[in-house]
């Protein structure tokens, strides 16, 4: 079944050089393959894909999400790299200083080059 099985996300970019430039010099990943339909990375065991498309950024949901042991340390590094978080005030997702408190989880979003919703977050220890 599925369930049994890596996921890998697709995202759509408008500019794909642009798109390149991002998750490969602000974000660090190297392209795994690349051609003109699309080039995939490698995060961890997943693999997602940036393609080419004039509907980039239209989704105002998160497209993609990682786990990370220490959020607050990874907003941090982001933001050195240039890395602009959201601030959401809405009834029950309010952050303070781009991070919200979900009482199971930290969580951070941004955008990226192409203005995708991109989130981090930190589960809580039971």
């Amino acid at each position: 079944m599925l369930k049994d099985h890596d996921v890998g996300a697709v995202l759509p970019a408008e500019d794909m050089e642009r798109a390149r430039r991002f998750y490969e010099e602000t974000l660090g990943f190297e392209p795994e393959s690349a051609d003109p339909q699309g080039v995939m990375h490698r995060s961890g065991s997943s693999l997602f894909t940036v393609y080419p498309t004039q509907y980039a950024g239209m989704a105002q949901h998160t497209q993609v999400g990682w786990l990370v042991e220490d959020l607050r340390a990874m907003v941090t590094e982001l933001r050195e790299r240039g890395i602009r978080f959201e601030e959401y005030d809405f009834p029950g997702l309010k952050t303070e200083d781009g991070i919200a408190d979900l009482e199971s989880e930290l969580a951070a979003w941004f955008k990226d080059s192409e203005g995708n919703i991109l989130g981090i977050f930190q589960r809580r220890r039971a």
